[in-house]
């Protein structure tokens, strides 16, 4: 969402019990807002990540702040998605009962914080009549902008329900989304973002939000099939991020590595990226050893095809760069395909295959390396990635290539034998 936020006004409801429940993606660290409402910095109710990265519900009566629950626990994955649930019933006789957190199917009972309201007391700013929401920032100052994606938002008006009415275990202990959950929706209720960026409520109540700020972008990473993205945590200091980590750019006059987040299992891997920027570019795979924020470190195990035509192998023992004679530039899509079974790897140029360009290594064979995906970057040079989620940037590929395995959308035909490097494609 990066700038993204939703909005709508409430009617009266419940104030003393509701659930919220969520799928979320983060794409940066920091304080980040999933639900708030509220006028002013004494009159707020917010459940968001804090600066620290825990989870935290918070309300401020008229200065006064009656509660207050923070987690212990601090939520730091940019790959991972986490599926997240606010029970808040003050009906509660057990104090520890009224507001409580789950993450992943599991009650997160270790807490910094724990500020827990009266029985029977009010929330004073959910479910009241006329007092506006915000999904993705703090709505009183417009802070705190959600930064990633969020799928299958419920929220339940008078109803006090927990993980597992929304999720469920897989045969593997996996937690995994629900898409049919049998709940109650109240006056207020309603479900967004079901499998898709529709703001239309699907619970039958017609409580519509507005996206009211930034570009709410479908993608097809979810949870069912986490799709890899660059890696803001190991990626020089100088790189910038957008787009849920698929936009990647430097403007410093000095060249800055980025890694990606899911390594090539045994396989074959296939993505894409949309060059932009005017500056200077590379793009291939680094042994996943090395710290992306080291330049020089992921130089010393890396094999990329650069804008400059030549295929730079310091990875590789015993051969030397190769010129294949093909430039690249702003508006050119790159396509990867790695195959971790026979140790190869090509570049291909607007769905052409570079000539010469296949790399063949024993190097990049699963059982004897781990390599991620990477690119180096310089003086204004970005890179638009598209792992498969169908979009470079906030532009959804033009016409999609054909794809054998159909995990994914790539705007070029996809190898045969290759797939999207994402958690299904992992286990093809």
């Amino acid at each position: 969402m990066a700038s993204t936020y939703l909005t709508r006004t409430q009617t009266t409801g419940n104030r003393t019990t509701f659930t919220f429940s969520a799928w979320v993606k983060r794409s940066s660290l920091g304080e980040q807002h999933l639900i708030s409402c509220g006028t002013s910095s004494t009159s707020r109710t917010q459940f968001h990540f804090n600066g620290d990265n825990a989870l935290m519900f918070y309300n401020n009566d008229g200065g006064s702040v009656n509660m207050y629950i923070k987690t212990n626990r601090l939520f730091r994955d940019v790959n991972a998605w986490y599926h997240i649930v606010l029970r808040f019933d003050t009906t509660q006789a057990t104090a520890s009962d009224r507001i409580r957190f789950y993450v992943n199917g599991e009650e997160e009972t270790s807490l910094a914080t724990n500020t827990i309201p009266s029985q029977n007391a009010d929330n004073t700013q959910f479910n009241y009549n006329g007092v506006a929401l915000s999904i993705g920032r703090r709505h009183y100052d417009d802070y705190g902008h959600f930064d990633g994606s969020m799928s299958h938002v419920h929220f339940c008006d008078g109803q006090s329900y927990d993980a597992s009415s929304f999720g469920q275990a897989d045969a593997n202990g996996v937690w995994t989304i629900n898409t049919t959950p049998s709940v109650t929706y109240g006056t207020n209720g309603y479900f967004i973002l079901e499998d898709g960026n529709s703001v239309t409520d699907q619970s039958g109540n017609s409580n519509n939000w507005t996206v009211a700020g930034g570009t709410l972008t479908n993608t097809e990473d979810n949870p069912s099939n986490v799709f890899a993205t660059m890696n803001p945590l190991s990626a020089g200091s100088d790189m910038t991020f957008g787009n849920g980590n698929t936009k990647i750019r430097n403007d410093q006059g000095t060249w800055n590595s980025g890694l990606g987040t899911i390594a090539p299992a045994t396989g074959k891997y296939y993505w894409e990226a949309y060059v932009h920027g005017g500056g200077d570019n590379n793009i291939g795979v680094s042994l996943s050893s090395a710290y992306g924020g080291n330049h020089s470190e992921v130089d010393a195990g890396r094999i990329v095809y650069s804008r400059n035509g030549y295929i730079y192998r310091e990875g590789l023992s015993g051969q030397s760069n190769y010129d294949t004679g093909v430039t690249y530039g702003d508006t050119d899509i790159i396509g990867v395909a790695f195959d971790t079974e026979n140790g190869t790897l090509s570049f291909y140029k607007n769905g052409s295959a570079v000539s010469n360009s296949t790399t063949t290594d024993t190097s990049f064979l699963s059982s004897n390396n781990e390599y991620l995906p990477q690119c180096g970057l310089y003086n204004g040079g970005e890179f638009r990635f598209n792992f498969g989620n169908g979009y470079f940037g906030t532009t959804a590929v033009s016409s999609a290539g054909t794809n054998a395995s159909g995990i994914g959308i790539f705007e070029y035909d996809v190898p045969t034998g290759y797939t999207a490097l994402s958690t299904k494609g992992l286990n093809e």
